[in-house]
């Protein structure tokens, strides 16, 4: 069975860090893209990284570049998102996904329906 499953999420202050965990089973996670969304209440879930199958090249949104890193660590089947200088407009709800297709156009990545398979998801928070 293929799976997703998000940890590390919690209460954080204003300007501190989490970092969240993704950790896949029943495949390996770098044969597929790995994405990461945030959703907050009432919105649309949007792309904040996402990382290459091939060489593990890494793209972020402009909001968040500088502050949040994703990494992989490929012996333990996990993927990572480092998140530091959180603000309270960052509580949401973070969810990783894979995708096993492959687009031409790399913003593809930061759609929601480019992929198949999806986490539960990890609740922020960020106290102000």
């Amino acid at each position: 069975q293929l799976q997703l499953v998000e940890s590390g999420g919690g209460l954080v202050q204003s300007g501190g860090s989490l970092r969240l965990s993704c950790a896949a089973s029943g495949f390996i996670l770098d044969h597929v893209a790995i994405g990461w969304f945030r959703q907050a209440p009432g919105k649309e879930r949007e792309g904040v990284s996402w990382m290459r199958r091939s060489d593990g090249g890494t793209y972020y949104v402009d909001s968040v570049k500088g502050r949040f890193t994703i990494s992989r660590d490929n012996a333990k089947n996990t993927v990572y998102l480092q998140m530091k200088s959180l603000q309270p407009e960052n509580k949401d709800v973070y969810y990783c996904a894979g995708a096993q297709r492959a687009y031409y156009d790399s913003n593809a990545y930061y759609r929601p329906y480019s992929y198949e398979y999806w986490g539960r998801g990890e609740q922020v928070t960020v106290s102000s």
